[in-house]
């Protein structure tokens, strides 16, 4: 079973740790669209998710993050919601979330839900009033008046071309960061505000346990909206990235609404720095619980982060130490941080940070001993625990994702490359769309995911890499993550013990510390594939009475002090 301690601060005796239900649970991100179809239409859907609740509760995780299901026409995949307050008929119904929640929480699984209030769909009723200037309404999203030829600012879209559309029917700009379906709110009007708070409450009184806020440092705006720096690279992105009233506002919706309900908060936050990431945590700030960056995720982003930019896939391990230690560190105590390598907006973590090809499941099992012994709370994206991989794609046909194929049709427009062929490499190591083939279940027609036609082909590896094989081999890369997590439940120290880099300069050796009063643990991994030496003359620790807790292959080094580590090789110990 799922742990599931609905108060953990009054059955520990010690004061010295601030203790919190979600410090100590284990997330699982469901992608429900891509999950698990129940009624053969070829799309994953609610009743899907709850087939599987008894999958979630023999891997032991504590919390699923269910990505959006509401109402939506599905420009970006369910982040333009039309209504706050309904089901996409896709996914369900409004009965069937319900039949959800309750065997979630049968289970001692909680549920959170994504909170997309940086923008809604243009097909939401609050846009079409604003869009019509009905009496309260216009000034709900941000409109400009300007020559229809030209946009009131120089702002980029994320996802590729202007933030800016102009609107026939108002005959004013309105301004969208994401695709031009996806309208920006005003935060600065207070009825926007106000209805925000209102729809939040609304789905905490209906039991759900808190809240993954998507784009979160965004809500902000600079006064007047001047132009960015045309060098950067998202320009305007120094005027709504953590803009003038972030703070406030998120405040004010911890303070009216989320301060009554034992409910988590995680804020996504792009373009963000550790240090504002921990503004954030701080009295005051906002009142979050942990915050995404994507610092580490930069990493092997290539030159400036263009697609068309050389460098895809570089990266080293030193360079992985030093953004990970520095998070462990500033985001220590009092502040708490969200730990993934993985999620529905980046690539598959062993096609990424592994090898995906000799060692995919030494190097999959190395990856979750690193994500499930770090500080924070651990997030795994589904299909994450089999070891799934990235997909070819060769050609933008075969994409879904609007933010690939938004940056790849603005490198054609402008000239910058001549077909599909000059980004395939960069398309196929970083597109969303590698985390949203289906789950592949079984080696069954179309991966056991549905028995229809899927509405995004699977993987053709699923054959090979699946639930059904994974659960049946006891050696596999899924029971490695169930051990994992259970040795996380069992050990206090993986949970708030402090965190010790050690070797920092080795290129293949990442190793560290977790320490909580007189224990220690260390965690040792071979991040190569060639056999590896740990010189433990080379740090502070006593390894002579060292106690194996796990490891990813059979027989692990009893004394890890000087021995050889095979490829991809992963061992936690007891000091």
């Amino acid at each position: 079973m799922a742990r599931r301690d609905s108060d953990v601060t009054a059955q520990c005796a010690s004061t010295a740790i601030d203790r919190r239900w979600w410090k100590e649970a284990v997330v699982y991100q469901v992608y429900p669209r891509s999950f698990n179809d129940s009624n053969g239409d070829g799309i994953g859907d609610i009743r899907g998710v709850t087939e599987k609740a008894d999958y979630l509760d023999a891997l032991g995780v504590d919390v699923v993050w269910l990505c959006p299901v509401y109402d939506s026409p599905n420009d970006d995949n369910g982040y333009d919601i039309r209504d706050y307050r309904s089901i996409l008929d896709e996914f369900g119904t409004m009965a069937d979330w319900e039949a959800l929640l309750s065997t979630l929480h049968d289970r001692d699984i909680r549920l959170i839900m994504d909170l997309v209030v940086n923008h809604t769909s243009a097909e939401h009723e609050w846009f079409r009033r604003s869009r019509r200037r009905e009496e309260g309404y216009e000034d709900y999203y941000y409109w400009r008046d300007g020559s229809p030829d030209e946009p009131p600012n120089n702002w980029d879209s994320i996802f590729g071309g202007p933030a800016w559309t102009y609107d026939d029917e108002r005959e004013q700009w309105y301004l969208h960061l994401f695709h031009e379906t996806q309208p920006d709110l005003n935060w600065r009007t207070p009825a926007v505000r106000e209805d925000v708070k209102e729809m939040v409450r609304w789905w905490l009184e209906k039991g759900i346990d808190g809240f993954r806020m998507d784009a979160i440092n965004f809500l902000s705006k600079t006064e007047g909206l001047p132009d960015g720096d045309p060098e950067a690279f998202l320009t305007g992105a120094e005027h709504y990235s953590h803009g003038p009233r972030i703070h406030e506002y998120l405040q004010e919706l911890h303070d009216d609404v989320l301060a009554d309900y034992d409910a988590m908060t995680a804020g996504e936050m792009g373009l963000t720095t550790v240090e504002q990431a921990a503004s954030y945590l701080e009295d005051g700030g906002g009142g979050l619980d942990m915050v995404f960056q994507f610092n580490h995720m930069d990493i092997d982003a290539g030159e400036g982060g263009s697609w068309t930019g050389e460098g895809w896939g570089e990266w080293s391990l030193t360079d992985l130490k030093d953004v990970m230690t520095r998070c462990q560190k500033e985001l220590a105590e009092p502040h708490w941080d969200a730990v993934f390598l993985g999620n529905h907006d980046n690539p598959r973590i062993v096609s990424r940070f592994g090898d995906d090809e000799d060692y995919r499941e030494e190097s999959a099992k190395l990856i979750a001993t690193f994500l499930l012994t770090l500080r924070g709370t651990p997030y795994i994206y589904q299909g994450e625990e089999i070891g799934m991989t990235n997909d070819v794609f060769t050609g933008l046909d075969e994409l879904d994702d609007p933010m690939t194929i938004g940056h790849v049709e603005d490198a054609l427009a402008s000239g910058e490359i001549d077909s599909f062929d000059d980004v395939a490499d960069a398309v196929n190591y970083r597109s969303r769309d590698h985390a949203r083939t289906p789950m592949q279940w079984t080696d069954g027609e179309n991966a056991g995911f549905t028995d229809g036609d899927p509405w995004f082909r699977t993987n053709a590896n699923a054959a090979d890499i699946n639930v059904a094989a994974a659960r049946a081999g006891e050696d596999s890369v899924w029971h490695h993550y169930r051990r994992l997590v259970e040795l996380r439940h069992d050990e206090e120290t993986l949970v708030y013990g402090d965190y010790e880099l050690l070797l920092p300069e080795d290129e293949r050796v990442y190793a560290y510390t977790r320490t909580l009063g007189d224990e220690t643990i260390l965690v040792v991994l071979n991040w190569s594939a060639d056999e590896t030496t740990f010189d433990a003359q080379g740090t502070v620790v006593d390894t002579a009475d060292a106690t194996m807790l796990l490891g990813n292959y059979d027989d692990a080094p009893e004394d890890p002090a000087g021995a050889e580590f095979r490829p991809y090789e992963a061992v936690v110990y007891r000091l």
